[in-house]
């Protein structure tokens, strides 16, 4: 049997997060599987399957240290990947897969030829780490970090072309798009639990799941939300999650006095119930990956509303949605109508997405896909 690690950041809540535990739930029957972690604790541990091991190089969760502690541990893992490497790492596993762009590539990207490594970026790579001098020189170092990866996977056409732009030099061949799996029949389950719904049955209401960063815009969708209310448009946006913009979002909704229709709930490990609840979702970001919380939207058969993305690839033949252009003017009149136009009935989608679980089995046996 196979020895495959995967390696991420941690297991908090999150898209790439939420696909990798179904992915190794999915493949540890066929694979010995590792999850390494940076940081330990993440809310998402206990929905591994028991056969599955766990290995972090801190016990602790990243939320909990301060900024010089952060700052330690990414000088560590910069400066010495070599030594974690060998440590964790060297001669233990077939294949190595690096599930996330940033630190936890650039560590898995130390040379063994005796290993089969694979990276994963889950974002667009010429936008997600900014545009300042810091954020230029990570894509420079990343660029060289990436040749020593024999296959690179993206998650959406989009964000492939994106990435062959940012580094021409990487052989395309080592390129290929699979989306993200997810296991539907845990989102329909888990949709059923019950909740202390906050939800008004007499509004339209939104709801959208995502970590509180600006590649989110929930800062723009909190004045377009303030407009609509304004105009009349009534409607309810809640938001799940959490992340560093939380404090600014909750300072914006009460300097547009609208505590009482725009509410960030927080961080809530089972989302699917309430957007079981909800009349649509929406994921309005200035650019995404590929949006995980679609799928499980899809899944549920629910109204959803993306900005031109590369979201629009996951919602690509779905009937109930729609996109709007990345403006706020154009995301003012796409909800204004969605809402004015009333409660819509969930569509019942016959959703199998086990094809993607194929080609990452191609992809560690070594075969082409």
């Amino acid at each position: 049997m196979k020895k495959v690690v995967f390696g991420i950041t941690s297991l908090t809540l999150g898209g790439a997060e939420r696909v990798l535990v179904d992915i190794a739930n999915r493949l540890s029957s066929k694979y010995e599987i590792t999850i390494f972690t940076i940081y330990a604790n993440g809310e998402l541990e206990h929905q591994l399957n028991s056969n599955i091991k766990l290995v972090s190089i801190y016990n602790t969760s990243r939320k909990s240290l301060n900024s010089i502690q952060k700052a330690l541990i990414s000088f560590k893992l910069f400066f010495n990947k070599h030594s974690i490497y060998g440590k964790y790492l060297k001669d233990k596993f077939d294949t190595e897969i690096a599930f996330l762009e940033g630190p936890i590539t650039r560590l898995f990207s130390v040379k063994n030829e005796k290993v089969c490594k694979i990276a994963w970026v889950h974002n667009d790579i010429s936008q997600v780490f900014g545009t300042n001098f810091k954020a230029k020189l990570k894509r420079i170092l990343d660029g060289k970090v990436y040749t020593k990866y024999k296959k690179i996977v993206l998650v959406s056409n989009e964000n492939l072309e994106n990435f062959k732009s940012a580094y021409p030099f990487i052989n395309s061949n080592n390129l290929q798009v699979i989306y993200n799996y997810i296991n539907p029949q845990i989102v329909k389950e888990k949709s059923n639990y019950p909740i202390d719904s906050c939800f008004d049955n007499n509004t339209f209401n939104i709801i959208t799941v995502a970590r509180l960063v600006p590649q989110k815009a929930l800062d723009r969708l909190i004045r377009i939300h303030s407009k609509l209310i304004e105009d009349g448009v009534l409607h309810n946006i809640y938001v799940i999650g959490e992340g560093p913009e939380e404090s600014k979002l909750e300072c914006l909704i009460k300097d547009l006095h609208v505590e009482n229709s725009f509410s960030l709930l927080g961080k809530i490990e089972n989302p699917y119930p309430y957007i079981k609840q909800s009349d649509a979702l929406a994921l309005l970001s200035y650019f995404e990956g590929y949006g995980m919380v679609i799928e499980e939207a899809k899944i549920l058969g629910k109204y959803i509303i993306v900005t031109d993305t590369a979201a629009r690839e996951a919602i690509f033949e779905y009937p109930n949605s729609k996109i709007v252009d990345n403006t706020e003017t154009a995301i003012y009149e796409g909800l204004k109508e969605l809402i004015n136009n009333g409660k819509m009935k969930d569509v019942n989608l016959n959703y199998n997405n086990e094809q993607y679980i194929e080609k990452i089995i191609n992809l560690i046996e070594g075969e082409i896909v």
